[in-house]
């Protein structure tokens, strides 16, 4: 079968039907979600992603990579037999709490999984803290996570918004640009995607000229468009990601804009969207943690087992849930499955090396990657990796007290 892109994945994945665990009903809540080893050998995983709308096709790959490591290792995670529990999570933060709970309380999962949304992914690490449950975010960068929220019990496999944009202030500056317009959606990953890069650029003597911003996920995009025309910018720095990065590179060059102003941003832009966004995508620039042709083996047994599972072509959310899954094997290996033993689980991650697609990655203090970040450009329908724009870059963590 002929590989997918993950923009047709996105659109065959909208209206899917998520099979639940039925329950009894709800349950109060406790301080502890589990305080002994496996149940019969058994490991609970709580997959919170978003199964449709804009995000969909990021929801799949994160589940598939969890699961395609899960499935090379005889269908255990760190020696231990895997129940698969799923919830939509619809993107959408006002649902987040109520639907975390039905994983943390009602189904009462050992390690909780996921997200794409960072107003989501801030409800779910508010329960895992509270709680005290094991939880791997696959995705959502949101600074606070590995900030002020930081726990001995939550973990990213990710990235934070802080460094993808710290990598592209940097390099954009090297390029000899001058003044730049932001635009992004208006919640925290936008704004911290922008900030990242403010903070590097301005640091390296750019200055940022118009910070523009639209609800999300509003695509409507043509009066931000022609603001960005009136400023005549240097070049422009985005964040947008999944359908709505799609639509922004489309009416970029529908708009002109594209051979006249230099478009940069963080590597969601052109990740998982290329097939969509056609030849409006080629020469496009970004910075991520993740690229095409990575020269490594590794990367390359990766992305020719998910190719032959799923029939898609793997992109950095693949990978991200897949390195949840090696975070955990290791956590549950050192603490013999008792999912309790928090310290000494979080110690064992601590300690390791993870030998990712992406490369070999450690964890910081606050449990983020501290990672090389590449230069990626768009040829031939790939995020060809052009250079390391930052070499181990750790986040600052700013407010984490671990």
């Amino acid at each position: 079968m002929k590989l997918l892109s993950k923009s047709i994945a996105m659109a065959l994945t909208l209206g899917v039907t998520l099979a639940i665990t039925a329950c009894s009903g709800e349950q109060p809540a406790t301080t502890s979600t589990a305080s002994t080893p496996a149940a019969a050998g058994k490991i609970k995983v709580g997959f919170m992603m978003p199964y449709t709308g804009t995000y969909a096709a990021l929801g799949n790959a994160m589940e598939n990579g969890f699961r395609q490591y899960v499935d090379a290792h005889d269908g255990k995670l760190g020696g231990y037999d895997v129940e698969f529990v799923r919830v939509d999570d619809e993107s959408d933060p006002a649902k987040a709490t109520d639907n975390v709970n039905k994983l943390i309380m009602r189904d009462k999962v050992d390690i909780l999984v996921g997200t794409a949304h960072s107003g989501v992914a801030l409800a779910m690490a508010r329960a895992a803290k509270e709680s005290n449950t094991l939880f791997f975010v696959t995705n959502a960068g949101v600074n606070a996570i590995t900030g002020p929220l930081c726990a001995e019990n939550i973990f990213r496999s990710s990235f934070s918004m802080w460094q993808s944009g710290y990598a592209m202030g940097e390099v954009m500056a090297e390029r000899g640009h001058k003044r730049v317009v932001t635009i992004t959606w208006k919640y925290s990953a936008g704004d911290e995607s922008t900030g990242g890069f403010r903070e590097a650029f301005e640091q390296n003597g750019g200055e940022v000229v118009g910070e523009l911003n639209l609800p999300f996920p509003n695509v409507e995009f043509q009066a931000l468009l022609t603001e960005i025309a009136a400023l005549k910018p240097d070049a422009v720095y985005t964040f947008f990601a999944g359908a709505g990065a799609v639509k922004f590179v489309n009416d970029y060059a529908a708009a002109g804009l594209k051979d006249r102003i230099p478009l940069y941003g963080a590597g969601f832009l052109t990740d998982g969207t290329l097939e969509a966004q056609g030849a409006s995508a080629d020469g496009l620039m970004t910075t991520l943690h993740y690229a095409d042709g990575l020269d490594s083996d590794v990367d390359r047994e990766f992305r020719k087992t998910y190719s032959e599972k799923y029939k898609l072509v793997p992109d950095v959310y693949a990978v991200q849930g897949y390195d949840a899954a090696q975070m955990a094997a290791i956590g549950l290996e050192a603490v013999g499955g008792d999912v309790s033993r928090k310290a000494d689980f979080a110690a064992a991650i601590r300690g390791a090396t993870i030998h990712s697609p992406r490369g070999d990655f450690t964890m910081s203090r606050a449990h983020n990657p501290v990672q090389d970040i590449y230069l990626r450009q768009v040829v031939d329908k790939q995020n060809r990796v052009v250079e390391v724009a930052s070499a181990a870059l750790a986040d600052p963590a700013r407010g984490c007290t671990l």
